[in-house]
């Protein structure tokens, strides 16, 4: 069975070269609207990784989306009519990993988040974290009075190095459980997923699935590869109760954390559900030199299921207008119930 285990460095490392390579066609369309307009239709309708997904969710038709935006295009109009056309587009995919970038803006699609209550706000978390709470590697962190540590990791695009895992773990050592707050966290490097989820299992743990184009259909599919993650060697491990929070913020790499850190017996997840962004982005160019990123490789949690539309709580909780309107976070407070509860049974 662990034959097919995924290595996620040489998947980022193939879809680097299919970046490089995929701007490279036996006939390039013309620099014009219209060439535009085709070459981003094409290379989407070829390479994007959510189509049958999508269209099964919320009956999303790519070829009707072509059928409805081509009269938009004519020869005669200006850069800036182009790109908000091209951005309404790429926005039917309602996918927070499809940008298009040109020196006239980012265009975007936060819908993940946008239309949510946020269930994070600095101001309440400050009453817990206080003025004193220590900082290493991203990790902000401090010891409740309870006796529950909590980290807050506000950003996966820093280096994570082993010592300031030891360092915070070593900290909380006496503690009864640990908090891991991620919301509003938008995501960055998958390898620090491994490095944290190492530290708190025993035994190599299958986390999830995926696969990666293999053709332009959009069937066209590698059979779904193992991810598994393997325990933290000669390193601090933690095996107590471990509650991670979660809202809409929560998106990309930290989507996938929480997918990752769900499938162990010892945690529960509280809050909102995440926001998504199941597929690890690629990215090509268009004739006119503007460049698009899209999601290339889907990523199923470990019983299959899609996580591009986010991961549901174990305990939905939001922050109530009677706990914000007092200083408290409900979220971070129902933590702190589960883990004393934990430690009860």
């Amino acid at each position: 069975m662990r034959h097919h285990i995924m290595n996620i460095k040489a998947l980022l490392l193939s879809l680097s070269v299919l970046s490089v390579t995929s701007c490279i066609r036996e006939t390039m369309p013309d620099n014009t609207p219209a060439g535009n307009f085709e070459a981003l239709w094409e290379m989407m309708d070829q390479r994007y990784c959510f189509f049958d997904y999508k269209a099964s969710e919320y009956g999303l038709d790519w070829n009707e989306v072509y059928v409805r935006y081509k009269p938009r295009i004519s020869d005669n109009m200006s850069s800036e009519g182009l790109f908000e056309v091209l951005c309404e587009m790429l926005s039917e995919l309602r996918d927070g990993h499809v940008n298009l970038y040109s020196s006239i803006d980012v265009g975007r699609n936060w819908s993940w988040y946008e239309a949510f209550p946020p269930n994070f706000y600095e101001h309440l978390q400050s009453n817990y974290l206080g003025t004193d709470y220590r900082i290493g590697g991203g990790l902000r962190y401090q010891i409740l009075d309870d006796n529950v540590g909590y980290i807050y990791y506000s950003d996966f695009t820093g280096s994570l190095d082993d010592s300031y895992l030891n360092r915070a773990l070593n900290y909380f050592s006496l503690c009864n459980g640990l908090i891991i707050d991620v919301r509003s966290n938008g995501g960055g490097y998958i390898f620090n997923i491994d490095k944290i989820v190492s530290r708190f299992i025993e035994e190599p743990v299958l986390c999830g699935y995926v696969c990666h184009k293999n053709g332009p259909g959009h069937s066209d599919f590698s059979d779904y590869a193992e991810r598994w993650i393997e325990p933290a060697t000669d390193q601090l491990r933690w095996n107590k109760p471990v509650a991670i929070l979660s809202n809409r913020g929560c998106y990309s790499a930290t989507n996938t954390f929480v997918s990752d850190m769900k499938a162990l017996p010892q945690v529960c997840v509280i809050g909102d559900r995440t926001g998504g962004g199941g597929g690890i982005p690629s990215s090509f160019e268009l004739p006119n030199g503007w460049s698009v990123r899209y999601s290339a490789c889907p990523m199923l949690d470990s019983d299959r299921r899609q996580i591009e539309f986010g991961v549901e709580p174990d305990i939905r909780v939001d922050i109530s207008d009677s706990d914000f309107a007092r200083g408290v976070d409900t979220i971070i407070e129902s933590a702190r119930v589960w883990i004393n509860s934990f430690l009860s049974k």
